[in-house]
């Protein structure tokens, strides 16, 4: 198991592999969620319940949310 979450993990980040969909719809769910949070993630405080690998995550920290 190590070494197939290990190989995925390498792949995760690239835009343009596998994970090409999740990359794309992250903008939609990211607006998603600011339009129901007043507009602003900025100071807002999020608990990710880890339901993946991070890429909606990461990207509502660059809005100035705290996650966790």
């Amino acid at each position: 198991e190590v070494d197939k979450f290990a190989a995925l993990a390498s792949r995760w980040w690239d835009k343009n592999s596998e994970f090409k969909p999740l990359h794309d719809i992250n903008p939609l769910r990211l607006n998603y969620i600011k339009e129901h949070c007043g507009g602003s993630l900025k100071d807002k405080v999020i608990l990710d319940v880890g339901c993946g690998g991070g890429i909606l995550s990461e990207s509502m920290a660059n809005e100035g949310a705290t996650v966790t």
